[in-house]
């Protein structure tokens, strides 16, 4: 199945955060696997000869996180549209946002408020263009201390880096309800969290990650 769609031209403001990084890089709207949602993203083949040692270390060192959907955000956003009596009316932040693909999901599961809470201002210009192309209104937060209390907090694919683990516990701040999507920890361990599901998903475009990577955990607090 073709999941790239005809959209209008990519955003120049994003085109070109992308290039500082990757350079001649292209944007494409495209279709997420089992969704309704599309989102501002690289091409499925990208062209990796062009990945000199300089780009490969400006990839590492700042990464676009927004120009891939990575599995634990798709895991999420299929959950939320497949289950969404979890959000409908409340009000919902989505924590380190990325692309935007979790808070588009919540806000079409009927969410009252979705906010997106990132401390990268490109994601979040992301997460406004992907609000727009799925016409969508979002909100919109740099800094999660600077929050209000919210009914459900959500974080997909943020454990990543062991010094992050430390918001499992800060989240319980802001919510009394936090969801917790990970495929990255292989020994998830905490309190006030329990596993409550899996599911099978894909980095979009797909990375041919490894297996290990494409199964993602639900944690939920008790």
């Amino acid at each position: 199945m073709n999941h790239t769609l005809q959209f209008p031209k990519a955003p120049e403001h994003l085109l070109q955060a992308l290039n500082e990084v990757i350079p001649k890089c292209k944007l494409m709207a495209q279709q997420l696997p089992e969704t309704a949602i599309s989102l501002w993203l690289i091409p499925p083949v990208f062209p990796t000869e062009r990945l000199d040692d300089d780009i490969i270390r400006r990839i590492w060192s700042d990464t676009p996180y927004w120009i891939f959907c990575w599995a634990s955000g798709l895991a999420m956003a299929q959950w939320l549209l497949a289950e969404p009596h979890h959000v409908k009316d409340k009000v919902v932040l989505d924590f380190g946002a990325g692309s935007g693909v979790v808070a588009i999901a919540a806000k079409m599961a009927g969410a009252k408020r979705v906010i997106c809470c990132d401390i990268d201002e490109t994601s979040l210009n992301a997460c406004r263009e992907n609000a727009l192309l799925n016409n969508v209104e979002l909100e919109y937060l740099n800094d999660l201390y600077l929050s209000e209390s919210v009914d459900i907090l959500l974080a997909a694919d943020v454990l990543y880096d062991q010094s992050n683990r430390f918001f499992l516990d800060e989240f319980l701040k802001f919510a009394p309800e936090v969801w917790v999507a990970d495929s990255r920890v292989k020994n998830f361990s905490h309190p006030g969290y329990i596993k409550i599901d899996e599911r099978s998903a894909t980095t979009w475009p797909d990375l041919d990650e490894a297996k290990e990577f494409r199964n993602v955990s639900f944690y939920k607090t008790l």
